[in-house]
């Protein structure tokens, strides 16, 4: 290659080029500890290694608004409806407005708003998404009371209420309904009630809309100074389950029991109330056999429903296929504490159950990756041992960059094997805002099976199910370390036995709009549960398929189905789901989706992404001019995480100016800073800002010579 001269104003451009790369390249790592005033002004500077949490900073004082939440829940058959009231109390001299960003359970829908002013109920209106907050904006401005109900993901949902008055209570009950979750003969009910601080990735942040999701998704979080009375919650429940219910446990709050009757029983909290850190799970079974089959009906609008939960027999012990398994560890901040033991000891009791016939490799990721081997390798005693003291040796520590891991894991280098099953087990809180991209990855795993465990007491329990469906898989939640035997072991079980493939359902009758449309594959003790409408529910419904080499089939009668208010809006609410997975493997474009979500909310009256609740009391209650201050009431850190493990200690800063903010003015997007790689990028971008000057006066001297 020949040589290349340059003039003397040529080297000269070239100097002053490479000068403001190496300071380009100086910033751009200092930006790994951007202060946060910088990052609101422009949210794409943010480098890696920022955001480990999406927060609004960490609440040092008592609120203003004080919130208390009673749960009143009522299981019939499969179907539970669940009514929360959210008590506000404005113990301030000053008019308030308050937001509170509250987690439901992953496939519920919310149907109902009522705000209670004194002795006045105001109903709560279906609206579109922006047409509401208009509203609800516009009745704070007038000095109104509003309530407004908005869905930040399918789990997330936030509360708005607007002109509190000093010393006032307003009361603001929703109602969900969903379906009550039925696996290897026992049925459970999960109440989240606290949602983990969200990891946000910076490459998620590409203007305005995505920095204003990723506000969406966190509120502030409260120190552990406050203690555990914040946002105490009062829960009962009245289980009618259509049978003699046995083996009533709730894992993680005491509870008692009461008998209602033959069939019914009523379970309220031991501590009549208890800190909002940790989700509620309520487990039953049956007193006599496993139900195999549920039929349930609606009459609604015209048009019949039809809920449907049909289960498989146990597969017949046969010959175990070899097995290559990746496994997948969250070691970022969100899991210190209890969480990062759990998922140690998880990862521990997966890898005893290895067989010499079996290949495997563990990644584990935090803002950095790293895989164990180049790839899977044999199972052999010291691979395995090797595997057990990486997995003993780590530790929680920095942001949460799941998608590099799950890439990595769906790389398949013999996709046409069909001698062996490709499963990947992740093990994970799944505390992240781009669910979205995480789903649209596992949908493309190809032969790969896609396994998640819900570590901690409040997982993301979203992100579990939907990257479970997405990858043709299924979940479980690990919620304390006394746990991981029982449940590890229950989901290692059903990954080794037989899956019910090519399911296909047909209807002798009135045709049916079922979903799922695309009929996935059943594990050990894993129901099929169909939602269907049509014009009238007439003949049979037949579900047929492989279990192994054995084809299996079970013909159910639709007269058969007992009526439930619940079915229609469950219906509704699946379908939303399938449009959205649609749209998250790009299927179907972004407007198309919207426009689709918004006439299914708006015709079964739910809150999707693209519809809210919002009620307005028409009498103004604050007087013209006197100041709205707006409060978003900080969130318990859930039970067994560590505080300064995840944020540093004072990573985030405590919420300026009190416990309120003037209402009129803008809300900032504080983007908080991890303790990762401060000390490292700072020395990198100075060497590299130290070469750039040094290569600069060369090219000046040698310019003189």
């Amino acid at each position: 290659m020949p040589a290349i001269s340059l003039s003397q104003p040529a080297r000269r451009r070239v100097s002053l080029a490479l000068f403001l790369l190496f300071g380009l390249a100086a910033v751009l790592l200092l930006a790994g500890r951007l202060p946060a005033s910088e990052a609101e002004a422009d949210p794409d500077a943010v480098g890696s290694g920022t955001l480990m949490l999406r927060g609004k900073g960490v609440a040092e004082a008592m609120p203003a608004v004080r919130l208390g939440t009673d749960m009143q829940v009522t299981v019939s058959g499969q179907i539970a409806r669940v009514r929360v009231t959210q008590a506000f109390r404005n113990t301030s001299d000053r008019w308030m407005e308050a937001t509170y960003l509250y987690p439901l359970p992953e496939d519920g829908a919310v149907d109902s708003l009522k705000m209670v002013v004194g002795q006045r109920v105001i109903i709560g209106r279906i609206k579109r998404r922006e047409e509401a907050r208009v509203i609800y904006d516009e009745a704070r401005s007038e000095g109104k009371k509003a309530g407004l109900v908005e869905s930040e993901r399918p789990n997330l949902f936030r509360n708005s209420v607007a002109n509190i008055g000093p010393g006032e209570t307003v009361l603001v009950a929703i109602e969900y309904q969903a379906p009550v979750r039925q696996l290897a003969g026992e049925f459970s009910l999960r109440l989240p009630l606290v949602a983990g601080p969200r990891y946000v990735p910076p490459h998620t942040l590409t203007g305005a809309k995505a920095a204003a999701d990723a506000a969406a998704v966190t509120a502030p979080l409260a120190h552990p100074s406050l203690g555990k009375e914040l946002n105490p919650v009062s829960i009962s429940v009245r289980l009618a389950p259509g049978f003699v219910p046995a083996n009533l446990v709730s894992p993680y709050h005491r509870v008692v029991v009461k008998e209602d009757g033959p069939q019914s029983r009523s379970i309220t909290l031991g501590d009549g109330q208890v800190p909002a850190d940790r989700d509620f799970e309520l487990r039953w079974r049956s007193a006599s056999a496993d139900p195999t089959l549920g039929l349930f009906r609606e009459v609604a609008g015209g048009a019949s429903y039809l809920m449907a939960t049909i289960v498989p027999p146990a597969a017949e012990p046969g010959t175990v296929v070899p097995r290559e398994m990746v496994f997948v560890i969250d070691n970022s901040g969100s899991m210190g504490g209890e969480s990062m033991a759990a998922a140690k000891d998880s990862l521990l009791y997966a890898l005893g159950t290895l067989r010499p016939q079996d290949r495997f490799n563990v990644i584990r990721f935090d803002d950095t990756m790293t895989a164990l081997f180049d790839r899977s390798v044999p199972a052999t005693a010291n691979q395995v041992d090797l595997a057990r003291r990486f997995t003993q040796g780590l530790e929680a520590n920095g942001g949460t960059e799941m998608l590099p891991a799950l890439e990595a894991a769906l790389v398949d280098p013999t996709p046409a094997d069909r001698r062996t099953v490709r499963q990947v087990v992740f093990l994970t809180d799944g505390d992240l805002s781009n669910e979205r991209e995480m789903m649209a990855i596992a949908a493309r795993g190809g032969r790969s099976r896609v396994f998640m465990v819900g570590i901690g007491s409040a997982p993301n329990n979203f992100l579990m199910r939907r990257m479970a469906e997405a990858g043709r898989g299924t979940f479980t939640n690990v919620g304390t370390g006394e746990e991981v035997a029982a449940k590890m072991t229950t989901l290692l079980d059903r990954l080794k036995a037989p899956v019910v493939r090519d399911i296909q359902v047909q209807l002798d009758g009135a045709p049916l709009d079922l979903t799922p449309g695309r009929m996935p594959d059943l594990y050990a003790g894993e129901p099929l549960v169909l939602l269907g409408r049509g014009k009238t529910l007439s003949g049979t419904l037949t579900v047929s398929g492989m279990i192994g080499e054995r084809p299996w089939s079970r013909t159910a009668a639709l007269n058969d189905a007992v009526d439930s208010a619940s079915v229609a809006k469950l219906w509704a609410n699946r379908r939303i789901a399938e449009i959205e997975a649609a749209r998250w493997a790009g299927e179907t474009e972004d407007a198309a989706a919207d426009a689709t979500v918004a006439e299914l909310g708006l015709a079964y009256g739910i809150v999707t992404s693209q519809t809210s609740l919002v009620a307005v009391d028409e009498t103004p209650a604050r007087a013209e001019g006197a100041r709205l201050t707006r409060e978003e009431l900080p969130l318990l850190l859930p039970a067994g995480w560590d505080f300064d493990t995840l944020l540093g200690g004072s990573a985030m800063p405590p919420v300026p100016g009190g416990p309120g903010q003037a209402a009129e003015q803008p809300e900032a997007l504080e983007l908080p800073q991890t303790a990762t790689g401060y000390a490292a990028g700072m020395l990198q971008g100075l060497w590299m800002l130290l070469i750039g000057l040094v290569g600069l006066a060369c090219h000046r001297r040698s310019a003189r010579a």
